[in-house]
């Protein structure tokens, strides 16, 4: 895809419309990378296990905007894999934990590993400028998204009010 030229200060629906692009070349890149023994949904609990360590089934659910069935059905596929696991709670045996297996967190690390070296073969053919521009521009999207998310999180969820 090429680019067209930009205002010097583009609008956010041209940026997104970028990104987007951008965010789908990713995909691409990192399905060569990818190995994964686990679905896209399956990768999207590993993902979330992963920064919510220990939590129990019904956040894991709203977390991932699904039923708690389903959830649990998802589950069970990376328990058996081996990629996860579940543990009474200390505080209430009705309750289980769920954590990222040592199998699991070694599964992610290899991922990211593959994953960064097909993103590094497409850095290495851009001009360092151009490199360092897009550096200072997504760590300035990292920090709205973490922001927005974060306020977000903070609001009372409509969908139960």
């Amino acid at each position: 895809m090429t680019v067209a030229a930009f205002r010097p200060y583009p609008e956010p629906v041209e940026v997104a419309r970028v990104t987007a692009t951008a965010g789908e070349l990713l995909e691409v890149l990192w399905g060569r990378a990818s190995t994964a023994p686990a679905s896209a949904s399956q990768m999207r609990v590993l993902l979330t296990l992963e920064h919510q360590d220990g939590i129990n089934l019904r956040t894991l659910s709203d977390a991932l905007a699904s039923t708690p069935p389903s959830t649990s059905r998802l589950c069970d596929r990376l328990v058996a894999a081996g990629l996860v696991e579940r543990v009474v709670s200390a505080a209430d045996r009705r309750e289980v934990r769920l954590h990222l297996s040592t199998r699991g967190r070694a599964f992610l690390d290899d991922l990211r590993a593959r994953r960064e070296q097909e993103v590094q073969a497409v850095l290495a053919l851009m001009p360092a400028a151009k490199r360092t521009a897009l550096l200072e521009g997504l760590d300035a999207f990292c920090r709205a998204a973490a922001l927005q998310m974060h306020d977000n999180a903070q609001q009372p969820d409509e969908r139960t009010a």
